[in-house]
Order: C-alpha cells, then structure tokens, then sequence
C-alpha cells in the first residue's frame, strides 16, 4: 500500500503468519485465520500495525512462522551437495551442522573442493549472510549435543555414512523432529524396519535420499509398466558401472596416525573400534561391510525403484550371489551378480531381477539400436510383448521393437513431485507425505541390503520377509541386525 508517497505493509498482529496486505482491496478481502477473532471495532483497530517493507525483507519474504529450521548432520561431499539443495528453497534455513570432522580435502573424489564442518559452516554462513548480515550457523562435533542444544530445530538432514544413519534418525524422530535420510535408508535390515515403525508412530515428515523417485522419468515407468506397455514383465536387469574405490588393498587397512580435527572415536560411532586408516576416510567408507555397502547399496536404492514401485518387489522368495575379485570378509568385492526371485504378486506373474555391480551388465538386447551400446547405468524391464529401458535415476523410459509404435502414452495417474526437497519440506509443513518416505523407502533399502547379505555370507538366502528371517541360514541373523558399541543401542 502506498501511504504519503511510503511503500508500506500492514501486518495483523493475530496472524502469526504474517498475511501481507498491499492495497485496501487486500484489506477487505484478506480471510481471517485461525488465530484472529475480532471482537470490537477497539480490538480491530488494534489489530495493524504500519511497518516498512523493507522490515519484512521484501519480495520473496517468508514468516518466521512458515520457516523451517533444519540442522546438517554430516558435514562431506554429499552433504555440501544436499546443502546447496536446500540454499533453493526460500522456506527453510540451515540453522546448525554436526561432524566428527572439522576439515575434509575432496580433491582425490568426484566431489571436489572441500568439506566438513568448519567449510560446511563458512559456505552455510555466507549464503545466509547475504540476506540477514550477521548469520550464525551453530556447530557441533557431536550430532547428540546438537540435538540436546538446538531448541529452536524443525528438522534434520542426515548425510552420515551409513553405518550411522539410524543411530542419527531415529533419536531425531522420537524427539519429533523430521528427518530426510541419504540412502541406503539404514546398514542392516532391522535399522530399516525401526526407521519405518518409529517414523509410523511418531508422525514426522520424512524422506529419504533417492532424489530419481521424485523424477518425472520414474513416474512414466510406473505407469507404463502398469498400463501393459511390455506385457507382464518377467525380467529385470539393473546396473551400475562404479566399483569400490580402494582397487589394490587385499587386506585390513594400515593403520595411520589420526588427522588433526577428527574425532575418530565419534566417527566409528556403533561399530567396533579399529586404527584409523585414509582408506576408510573419506568416502571410501563405502568399501567397507562394517560401514557401508558397496555397489549395491549405493545406487540400488535409486535404480531398483522404479522396479521396486511398479512390480510390488518388496518380499522376494531368495536371493544369491556372485562376486568378482572378492579379497577379503570385510571389504565390498570389485564386482557382483544379485539374483533375486520373485513369486507372483497380485495379477503379476513370477519374476526374476538381477543386479550387475562392477562393470557387469547384461547381454544387449537384440532389439537394441544398431550402434548403440549399453549406458554404464540403467534398468532394463522386459515384458511378453516387448522390453522398456531407462536410465538410472530416474531417466525417461524408452520402449523398444512392436510395443514402440503400438502402445499409446497413458495420462499421468500419478501425482507429479514439485522436487524431492521440496516435497519433503511441504510434508514438514503438514502436506502430503513426500514420496520416498521412510515406510516406502525402509522396504526398498531391504531390498537392497538382502543382496548384499548373501554377498558377504557368499550363500543363497531363502528369505522369510514376515518373520525377517533367512530359513536356510541362521547365520545371516547377525548381519540383518548388527551388534552396537555400548553407547550406540537404538530401538
């Protein structure tokens, strides 16, 4: 509103959030909230207050009652990624950050640059800062002290290894906090049926990290696959050409020296002590069985999905494995064969899915363009009438041979995403349940780890999905659920 040549803004002070009233049009026709009753004209009149607009920020202003405070636990590559994520969205701020690592040199890794807390918290500073002078992020070493101390937290963003993810989620969670989780959802099958329940019983908003299932690509497989565009689907083949990034070591690590500014102790978190070694740290973690998953755990979360959504693979009958340059029990093997079998489901008829890992991928089709080769990444649906392919995260699908032609696009059934960050930030807000939500996401994490479970017990498993128990191998119990470090028991 324009008063004596002032650009002003009246605000209701019952309206904690902040109704923005531009013109007198905007007054007559602005909807009272929950929060506003007016009694009287003395109490209507009491009601504004003329304030400059500059004090509200402006354009693009957000309520101190619509924003979304959200803390970073995890402070590496992936965090920095996910941070930036967040930078985009004008409705939260990145208010504290928790890592057992002050400083982490990215250069030697597809991330680059660097990482851990203290260039985590000057990157989140400066962003911030731009707009509200003076922005200080809070820091911590110990993401429990960070929980202890930040009152003012709506949420958390968990970009830890994986060992570490449910013994982060799950006391957030329960102290009502939302939570969005990178992938594999948890380490062992147990963690990921915890997350699920205390995700269920709590109420809060959550996410986890496969950002393809919120792609328009995984969508359209979906409902292609379920408007009949191959037929039933007998087959399917995923794959990933990454490996494991330690390619020579054929044995325990060598110890080292602790770096400066590590606390190791906190970064081994539930799992057994052991030396510190540059090659568990950084990102190499995921070498390692006791803290990550390899290949499989990696990318199965986000290339298995549309598979996993489509064909309800939630409860295979077994699962075996095949490895390539397997040196040692505990570090993930250069390459891997995934066999996992499905009985029939609902209307669906028996299946079959493998996963390639390593370099592995299967034969070409013979329908497969001429000159074309496989790409080093991608799922591979083949139906009666036809096969349908899509690139891994989410890519459009791609229908090969008579379905091509013949099979008419569906009308989208399904809700499209406004962004896998962005729809978890409404569910914060108390909107829809985003679409990875630990409920669905913890039962395609399993799917994961029970390939990767027959992987390091080098046997088939016959998998029992009600009882969560392998019929044929007593000895997978300890893999399916871990044993935690005194301090470290959740559930």
């Amino acid at each position: 509103m324009n008063f004596a040549g002032r650009d002003i803004t009246i605000i209701s002070q019952f309206d904690d959030d902040a109704q923005q009233i531009t013109s007198f049009e905007d007054m007559q026709t602005m909807k009272p909230n929950r929060r506003q009753f007016l009694a009287s004209a003395a109490s209507a009149a009491a009601a504004f207050t003329i304030v400059p607009r500059h004090v509200l920020g402006g354009p693009g202003f957000v309520a101190p009652s619509e924003m979304i405070n959200v803390a970073l636990i995890g402070a590496g590559g992936r965090a920095i990624q996910n941070m930036r994520e967040l930078f985009k969205e004008q409705d939260c701020r990145i208010t504290s950050v928790a890592d057992p690592v002050e400083h982490i040199d990215l250069s030697g890794f597809f991330y680059k640059g660097e990482a851990g807390r203290v260039p985590v918290v000057a990157e989140i500073e400066k962003k911030y800062g731009e707009a509200t002078p003076g922005f200080k992020c809070a820091a911590y070493e110990d993401f429990r002290e960070l929980l202890d101390n930040e009152k003012d937290l709506d949420a958390i963003l968990c970009s830890t290894p994986d060992h570490s993810h449910a013994c982060v989620s799950v006391p957030a969670m329960k102290m009502g906090k939302h939570v969005y989780c990178e992938k594999p959802l948890t380490h062992n099958v147990w963690e990921a049926r915890l997350m699920a329940e205390t995700a269920k019983q709590t109420g809060v908003a959550t996410q986890m990290g496969n950002q393809g299932h919120s792609s328009e690509g995984t969508r359209k497989v979906v409902e292609w696959l379920q408007a009949g565009a191959i037929g039933p689907v007998r087959e399917v083949h995923a794959w990933a050409s990454t490996s494991r990034w330690n390619k020579t070591l054929a044995g325990p690590p060598p110890s080292e020296p602790v770096p400066k500014g590590v606390n190791w102790d906190l970064w081994i978190g539930p799992r057994e002590m052991r030396d510190y070694s540059s090659a568990y740290h950084p990102v190499s973690w995921r070498d390692f069985w006791d803290f990550g998953a390899g290949t499989l755990g990696d990318f199965g979360c986000h290339d298995l999905d549309g598979a996993f959504w489509a064909l309800d693979l939630s409860a295979p009958k077994s699962i075996e494995s095949r490895v390539a340059g397997y040196t040692d029990s505990q570090i993930t093997p250069h390459g891997e064969l995934i066999f996992y079998e499905f009985g029939p489901r609902g209307d669906m008829p028996p299946l079959t899915v493998t996963w390639y890992g390593g370099g592995l991928k299967p034969e070409t089709p013979k329908d497969w363009p001429a000159g074309e080769t496989l790409p080093n990444r991608g799922t591979l649906y083949v139906g009666d009438k036809g096969m349908l392919f899509a690139a891994g995260a989410g890519g459009e699908p791609r229908l090969f041979g008579k379905p091509d032609a013949e099979f008419e696009r569906p009308e989208p059934s399904i809700p499209r995403s406004k962004g896998h960050y962005r729809d978890w930030l409404d569910a914060c807000k108390g909107g829809e349940k985003a679409g990875s939500h630990f409920e669905y996401g913890a039962k395609l994490t399993e799917l994961a780890l029970l390939g990767v479970a027959s992987m390091r017990l080098g046997k088939r498993i016959e998998w029992d999905a009600a009882a969560m128990k392998a019929t044929n191998l007593p000895e997978a119990n300890a893999i399916l659920k871990e044993s935690y470090r005194a301090g470290w028991e959740i559930g």
